[in-house]
């Protein structure tokens, strides 16, 4: 005979909860600094990713791009907004592709950079 499991209660918060108790409802404007913050964060998480699937160090992509290697880790690591022409300038010499879906009033529309 099998034993009854007792169900319990989650403890615990998702995700969305702990954003919410941390940085308010979405459209606040603490939220909206923290949305835009982590945003530009994956950017550069997809920097250092596509950099190093392409076996390239930080220099190496600096060159290519005629820049140091500092800045190259500051847009990895996000300590320097980045403007889209260099967002666009990097990912091309990384040879990937890049795209900007924008949705508005005619639907939604996608455009491909690189």
């Amino acid at each position: 005979m099998r034993a009854k499991t007792k169900k319990t209660k989650r403890k615990g918060m998702t995700l969305a909860e702990f954003e919410t108790s941390l940085y308010g409802k979405k459209g606040t404007p603490k939220r909206d600094e923290y949305d835009e913050q982590l945003k530009l964060e994956l950017i550069g998480e997809l920097i250092k990713q596509t950099r190093e699937h392409n076996n390239l160090t930080q220099t190496q992509l600096g060159k290519k791009l005629g820049m140091d290697k500092t800045y190259v880790s500051r847009m990895e690591n996000n300590v320097k907004t980045q403007r889209l022409d260099t967002i666009i300038k990097v990912f091309k010499a990384l040879k990937a592709q890049m795209f900007i879906r924008v949705e508005g009033v005619d639907g939604m529309k996608e455009v491909e950079l690189i």
